[in-house]
């Protein structure tokens, strides 16, 4: 057995000396170009954020707004039973007052519809994700929501041999699973993380250098199964490696030994909603 090992490991060594200047610079080249890819995505999610989170500010202060108006308005009301006349004049003020909390309240409601539009679209695909995959442990699959985006995270015993990018069999059986549910959500992009614990890397094989190769070699491979295996457009995913930098624990490595897909709907169409709705008339009187 031991001879198998040394002579495998013989000719690992002999095909990673044949290979050539021009073909290690065109992998770092793809490890750039996969880095810049990951760096923009990064950008564009935090973008979406910043500005998720000013439309929220926005609702908020409608919200307190509009139970201000509320209040006055119940105010009124009250009054009105200790009024033995009401003026005409006053009955137009109250009229008005009325029409404005009316219209303040639609448009309130134009801008709760569009999150509520966006939350029911992570629902419905974390709902078909658990559907195909409910047989799985919890230990092996998680799947969760974050900040309006969706997370599928797959432990590596479930993925990987260990040191290997080598996916496993039964991994490829849940990475089908997964690919049934992106292929039939067209208007969703994903990024697939590789992410280690920070044991350094020392299974000897040249190509590798350390944890940061490593974890983009299992992003890549999954990311390759996915496109040639399942037919997901590779124009709608994006492989990364996060190597040892994003542990979810400091106690259990073996959870920080992990390959999460980082399902990114276009969140575009979501914030034109809410741009359409802060345009109403209505919400700056």
């Amino acid at each position: 057995m031991k001879r198998i090992i040394l002579g495998c490991l013989g000719i690992t060594l002999l095909l990673s000396s044949c290979v050539s200047q021009k073909k290690y610079a065109d992998l770092e080249a793809k490890q750039k170009e996969t880095q810049d890819l990951l760096n923009s995505a990064t950008v564009k999610l935090n973008d979406c954020l910043e500005e998720k989170a000013t439309a929220t500010s926005r609702m908020k202060t409608l919200q307190d707004q509009n139970a201000f108006l509320k209040a006055n308005n119940q105010e009124l009301i009250n009054n009105m039973g200790n009024l033995t006349t009401l003026t005409t004049k006053g009955a137009e003020n109250l009229e008005k007052s009325l029409e404005s909390l009316k219209e303040k309240d639609l448009t309130i409601r134009k801008l709760q519809d569009a999150i509520t539009r966006r939350d029911s679209v992570n629902l419905a695909l974390v709902q078909s994700l658990k559907g195909v995959l409910g047989n799985l442990d919890d230990e092996d699959i998680e799947i969760s929501v974050e900040k309006g985006v969706v997370f599928v995270s797959i432990s590596d015993k479930l993925l990987f041999s260990s040191g290997s990018y080598t996916v496993t069999n039964r991994a490829k059986e849940v990475l089908g699973k997964v690919a049934q549910v992106v292929n039939n959500k067209p208007d969703f992009e994903f990024m697939v993380e590789g992410h280690t614990d920070d044991v350094p890397y020392t299974a000897g094989r040249p190509v590798l250098l350390d944890n940061w190769d490593l974890s983009v070699k299992r992003a890549t491979s999954v990311v390759r199964i996915l496109q040639k295996d399942y037919g997901v457009d590779p124009k709608r995913m994006t492989a990364a490696g996060r190597s040892e930098y994003i542990p979810v624990s400091q106690t259990e490595k073996s959870k920080n030994r992990r390959t999460r897909i980082v399902v990114l709907p276009k969140i575009d169409q979501f914030y034109s909603m809410i741009e359409e709705g802060m345009k109403d008339p209505a919400i700056n009187n």
